[in-house]
């Protein structure tokens, strides 16, 4: 199309913010849906209105396809389709979805393909190497390098082990009272480790007995503890509800005396007309 050589021609001889120059003629593009990471007019997704190429995104494989009749759409530009786990059967798809475009997207895009379904095997094989040796590792190391890496890590196995095994022994020398109060002959540290592993123990100890002495104070002892506390509301509707009673107290005491006070009225009547 005629827009497509005109926006080359503006990208190859003025300005490009994907262009990536180098000190040699060849520049490369950093645009995500370029299918060949070179900046020329075969490769330039802007320039081209019916483009093709492969990319990845969270672990799995599409294919996207972009036409002229839908420039208009930029929210329907691309075309996506995903291609399947199995290599043979995504070439397959790439041959019928590209069977009528050019020769040179098709190509690439099967190249794209194959490079990569070669970083997704060896992420995985890292990925591997890491959950059985349980460090990271940032490159795969040659077969020499790898087996004098192993040998250093015996070695240090071995040292670590022959000082566990010291310190087993001096703390077993210790307790049966083989130096004294402190040996001579050993190293600073180890002797402070040794020190510090004795105390760690008898406290773990001490506590051991204070629980145990706990547990058995518990079993038999017996408790008086207070109710939930009550909300502000609660506490209230209490009061309330006391102070009702009270009033009901004073009114059955104030009907009392009211009542007798009738009664001893009542006598006196009878009593004067009695006498009369």
């Amino acid at each position: 199309m005629a827009s497509d050589e005109i926006i080359w021609s503006t990208i190859a001889h003025q300005f490009c913010a994907y262009k990536l120059k180098t000190p040699k003629e060849q520049a490369f593009c950093r645009n995500e849906y370029n299918v060949t990471g070179l900046c020329n007019r075969q490769s330039c997704p802007l320039a081209n209105s019916k483009y093709a190429t492969v990319r990845e995104r969270d672990g799995k494989l599409y294919l996207y396809m972009k036409t002229a009749e839908r420039a208009h759409m930029p929210n329907r530009m691309w075309e996506r389709i995903k291609l399947s786990q199995n290599y043979a059967q995504a070439l397959k798809q790439l041959d019928e979805r590209l069977i009528y475009w050019p020769k040179f997207l098709t190509h690439k895009c099967k190249q794209r393909l194959t490079r990569l379904v070669q970083v997704q095997i060896r992420s995985r094989r890292i990925a591997l190497q890491e959950q059985k040796m349980g460090e990271k590792i940032v490159s795969t190391l040659a077969p020499k390098v790898k087996r004098r890496e192993m040998t250093r890590e015996r070695k240090a196995l071995a040292a670590a082990k022959l000082e566990r095994t010291i310190e087993k022994e001096l703390i077993e020398k210790l307790k049966s009272g083989v130096y004294g109060e402190q040996p001579l002959n050993v190293d600073e540290k180890i002797w402070e480790k040794v020190l510090k592993g004795l105390e760690a123990g008898g406290e773990v100890e001490e506590d051991e007995e204070e629980e145990l002495e706990d547990e058995e104070k518990e079993d038999g002892d017996v408790e008086y503890v207070t109710d939930e506390e009550l909300d502000a509301e609660e506490l209230a509707d209490l009061e309330d509800w006391l102070g009702s009673d009270e009033d009901m107290e004073e009114d059955d005491s104030e009907e009392d005396s009211s009542e007798e006070e009738e009664s001893g009225d009542e006598d006196g009547k009878g009593a004067g007309s009695k006498r009369k």
